[in-house]
């Protein structure tokens, strides 16, 4: 399984009395995201699943990756993408979906390079994951405990 981790972009700022699930992407957020995304497209990342978070920010990271990589199938909105989650959590999503190809997450920190250090068997490993950026991790076998192995990390800078 291709796992492709995808933190939101550049979101609004929070604000009192508007809760953080509804903070919306920025102009650029949108700007820089797209940018990765077209990289994305380039190297070919072709997801057959993409789960988000509900957050607002997060799904709009979801479908404009949609758009860009041309996923035909709905974005799934999952609890085990929100902040407050858990790796553990997230793998059990991704376990309960074996026969998927390719799954690319959309998220938050630090939930996601958690998350990534996970699936790397690797849990004191430290990623700076910056808004946009995106990592492609791939697993072999969907068992109990992954080893999964890092293939590449796309920074909004690189792209």
């Amino acid at each position: 399984m291709e796992i492709y981790i995808l933190r939101h972009g550049i979101a609004e700022l929070r604000r009192p009395g508007r809760p953080d699930a509804q903070r919306a992407l920025t102009p650029e957020g949108k700007l820089k995201l797209g940018r990765i995304l077209q990289r994305a497209r380039k190297a070919e990342v072709a997801p057959s699943l993409i789960l988000t978070s509900p957050y607002t920010r997060a799904v709009e990271t979801a479908d404009m990756a949609a758009r860009a990589l041309r996923y035909q199938g709905q974005v799934v909105r999952t609890p085990a993408l929100i902040p407050g989650s858990s790796p553990p959590a997230v793998w059990a999503e991704l376990r309960s979906r074996p026969d998927e190809r390719a799954v690319l997450l959309s998220g938050h920190e630090p939930l996601l390079s958690a998350t990534a250090a996970f699936l790397l068997n690797a849990p004191t490993l430290q990623i700076d994951l910056k808004k946009g950026a995106l990592v492609r991790i791939d697993i072999d076998q969907v068992s109990a405990h992954p080893r999964g192995v890092l293939k590449w990390i796309l920074t909004p800078k690189l792209a």
